[in-house]
């Protein structure tokens, strides 16, 4: 048994099972300290002979062993992402045993999260971290229904104006960061994703085909797509390709370089360049540039507006989605997410819907012959009110004194055939 005093309060340590259990008594008693050891002792002795139904198992061993079990199921990008979410989940439920974790913890850790300026989707995705180490330990029932996951937007995104993506490209040219200009027109001419681009090798590129293959990607379908450079792509590529005389096919496109001022006049100097290290990002020269463009946007929404531009411009969803690296069962929700289709675009589907006799003016010339065919009774349609010889609820319509009687919803009706 050991007990020990920090600042005010008491905490308690003692090994259980191979397992360091060290938590605060939330006391300044000693007495009430060693008390809530033995309990906590006892706690755990009864959750491991199954007295109580908790595996007595620290979050932070628990989420260790369920990672190394889905190592072999997942992709790397996926296996990156549940480390990244576990680092954030670490200091608020690794001391903690997995049978202790309830619905207010996780509540106090998305609030906690979301005081850090962390995104709801984001938070979301940690918590279904969470749920999975539970419920792999049969611990999840307990728990979900009092758990909230927190309201995400599933319209987040823009496409941006020509304008903007002037004045954007601009501000990109002239930063001193030599690759974020090559990196956001590849961005807008192809919809890639940032790190699609930002993990391209040379070997991905043929410039005489016009052609480029992503590699590794956030989805299946989207990994080894080939995508056609247009003019555009393939002129800003060829430039850039002229800044790596030796490249290798294995080289990095975006290498990690540092830049820096030489000369009297401060000019911008790019020195250490490793092409066989990616360049970790673009993030301070990215928001630079948009903030002296005044252009508000994410690097993701240059996708947001590639794909705009292409569904507007009349390609076919098929299309985009196999240039987007959309998998099928998702290509219509995320043309309707990233596409932003407007009404101009709208209006050029439906014509393709216009009759055979349209170009004869079928339907304008039909239009005109029941306007001046037909002349509604005023009084009729204005006063229901039975008139002698007619039943209740009918209209009594004239048309070159041929009549019907049209019965009210509900209401049987005399028809009288035309002449």
């Amino acid at each position: 048994m050991s007990v020990y005093r920090r600042g005010e309060v008491w905490w308690y340590k003692f090994r259980f099972s191979g397992q360091v259990i060290r938590e605060s008594a939330d006391t300044n008693s000693k007495v009430v300290a060693q008390k809530g050891e033995r309990n906590r002792r006892r706690e755990l002795e009864e959750g491991l002979n199954g007295i109580r139904r908790q595996r007595a198992q620290l979050f932070s061993l628990a989420s260790q062993e369920w990672l190394d079990l889905k190592r072999s199921v997942l992709s790397p990008r996926s296996v990156q992402i549940e480390e990244a979410n576990l680092k954030h989940l670490g200091p608020h439920f690794n001391g903690k045993l997995i049978g202790d974790i309830d619905a207010a913890d996780i509540s106090r850790y998305q609030q906690h999260r979301l005081s850090e300026g962390a995104a709801a989707k984001t938070i979301n995705l940690e918590v279904g971290t969470v749920r999975a180490i539970l419920r792999r330990n049969r611990l999840w029932a307990n728990v979900q229904p009092d758990v909230h996951m927190l309201n995400v937007r599933d319209d987040v995104g823009r496409a941006i104006s020509q304008d903007e993506e002037t004045r954007l490209l601009a501000e990109c040219a002239a930063s001193r960061s030599r690759s974020l200009y090559p990196a956001v027109t590849v961005a807008l001419a192809t919809g890639m994703r940032y790190s699609e681009i930002r993990l391209l090798r040379w070997k991905q590129i043929d410039l005489e085909k016009h052609t480029l293959t992503v590699g590794d990607s956030k989805t299946e379908a989207g990994a080894g797509r080939p995508i056609p450079l247009n003019d555009r792509a393939r002129m800003v590529l060829d430039m850039w390709a002229s800044h790596f005389p030796n490249r290798e096919p294995e080289h990095y496109v975006f290498p990690t370089e540092k830049c820096g001022a030489a000369g009297d006049n401060f000019k911008p100097h790019v020195y250490a360049t490793d092409p066989t290290e990616p360049i970790g990002d673009w993030k301070e020269a990215w928001e630079a540039a948009k903030e002296r463009a005044k252009v508000a946007c994410r690097f993701h929404d240059l996708r947001h507006t590639a794909c705009t531009r292409m569904l507007e411009g009349g390609v076919p969803f098929s299309v985009v989605a196999t240039i987007m690296g959309w998998s099928p069962s998702t290509a219509v929700r995320m043309a309707r997410r990233y596409g932003h289709i407007g009404q101009a675009a709208q209006r050029e589907a439906v014509k393709h819907l216009n009759g055979a006799d349209s170009a004869t003016g079928g339907a304008q010339n039909w239009a005109q012959f029941q306007a001046n065919r037909f002349v509604a009774s005023t009084n009729s349609l204005k006063d229901l009110a039975p008139r002698p010889g007619l039943e209740p609820g009918t209209l009594r319509l004239t048309a070159e004194c041929s009549t019907i009687e049209l019965p009210r919803s509900g209401n049987p009706g005399r028809h009288t055939p035309w002449n």
